[in-house]
């Protein structure tokens, strides 16, 4: 347990306090839940500059760290469906096919001493998922405040109701959603088409190994 790892945890950890706040209907609960994540996400960057700079770069901390990003944004994407009846399920499920898949890359590669393919591509889209669910919790802060539907009916005011001022900030969340989802569908399928080796057995690896293609 050196500071890199246990800054990854604190990162677990914070992911309750988060949700607890979040659904708490009232504005400083999410200007709380907002301030929770923007700590959580501190902490993501904080790890990886201390694992370097102090030179404790190890094995389980490159597992925890991803891991740790996982299941906040995991957390926050399923909790954001709950929120918002615009946001649909199959978004929250490609997200965690996706990491789910990757997760298992990892697994297979830690196991077999290979290292995961990665690529610059991964990293910008965690960094757009955290930076959209900052942006999407700030939305749901103003939309309490601002937006008074009334007996009016979501759906009705998006689809039907052009003239609606405060639409943007009903509609904005699931766009910036698909934007997430999609990109996340892309880097998963990258992921896959780089590392889809660790996948086959391992006498078909050696094998390959032994005819000198990696």
């Amino acid at each position: 347990m050196n500071i890199p790892n246990l800054l990854s945890l604190s990162r677990i950890i914070l992911i309750p306090v988060f949700l607890y706040l979040l659904f708490i209907p009232a504005i400083w609960a999410r200007i709380g839940a907002l301030a929770v994540f923007l700590l959580a996400s501190l902490t993501d960057l904080l790890d990886g500059w201390s694992a370097r700079k102090l030179n404790q770069v190890s094995e389980f901390g490159k597992f925890l760290d991803p891991l740790a990003d996982k299941i906040l944004v995991l957390a926050t994407l399923l909790a954001l469906v709950i929120l918002d009846p615009l946001v649909p399920l199959w978004m929250a499920m490609v997200i965690v096919g996706r990491d789910m898949l990757i997760t298992l890359m990892r697994y297979f590669a830690i196991k077999r001493g290979a290292s995961l393919r990665t690529s610059r591509f991964g990293k910008i889209k965690t960094a757009f998922q955290m930076i959209s669910i900052v942006i999407i919790i700030t939305i749901l802060i103003f939309r309490s405040e601002v937006v008074k539907l009334g007996d009016k009916d979501i759906i009705d005011v998006m689809v039907l109701d052009s003239s609606y001022p405060e639409k943007w900030l009903i509609v904005a969340p699931y766009w910036i959603m698909f934007v997430v989802t999609l990109l996340t569908a892309i880097s998963g399928i990258r992921y896959f088409f780089t590392n889809w080796r660790l996948f086959l057995p391992d006498k078909f690896l050696e094998k390959k190994r032994a005819d000198g293609d990696d």
